[in-house]
């Protein structure tokens, strides 16, 4: 696959599962979210709603994006909107483990730290179904959404949960600020990109 031979569109309200279904591939393996979901039936189970919480709304804000054939997906949160915190709180609480539970609270005020001041847009996920992975459809998706960021002028933000991700986040403009982590938790390494 060739990136120029990619599409992107903006998802719309119907794409809505077939992009969760893509992300719930992608984020299999991702050290974080294996972390506090490792059991597979649960994971499976209680992902899909921990990725509305997480970005959902993109989906009703015309800022989620797909690649073709739903080979993958990044949920954007314009400026002033943020995740469903109170719907991820119970998610976790009512899934996680009790070490996992103990650690969570930390993570999230570590991450609510990190977090711009100032507008910015944030990418709490973007994900490429494995069989997909390698080939662009991460980059094209990450270089279609930063169009809107970089024509308002704006900042971006996302925490990496995958160290394997960075270098992609790097090549378009991302730079880590700093590392969280609580107790027994996998690294997550908050990551601003300035405005252009």
């Amino acid at each position: 696959m060739n990136e120029r031979d990619i599409l992107i569109k903006v998802a719309q309200a119907s794409d809505e599962s077939s992009a969760i279904d893509a992300l719930i591939l992608a984020f299999s393996v991702d050290p974080m979210v294996r972390w506090s979901l490792p059991d597979p039936t649960t994971y499976l189970a209680t992902f899909p709603s921990i990725a509305r919480a997480f970005g959902g709304s993109a989906f009703q804000r015309g800022t989620a994006y797909i690649a073709d054939g739903f080979a993958g997906a990044a949920m954007w949160l314009p400026p002033g909107i943020k995740s469903d915190e109170e719907a991820l709180t119970r998610l976790f609480d009512e899934n996680a483990n009790d070490k996992v539970k103990e650690d969570l609270p930390s993570i999230f005020e570590q991450m609510e730290k990190f977090r711009p001041t100032e507008p910015h847009w944030y990418l709490p996920m973007i994900g490429v179904d494995p069989a997909y992975q390698g080939t662009g459809v991460g980059s094209v998706l990450m270089a279609e959404a930063l169009k809107v960021v970089d024509t308002e002028g704006l900042i971006a933000y996302l925490e990496s949960s995958n160290p394997r991700n960075i270098s992609l986040y790097e090549r378009h403009g991302f730079e880590v600020i700093g590392e969280i982590q609580s107790g027994g938790s996998p690294v997550l390494r908050p990551m601003v990109r300035r405005a252009r």
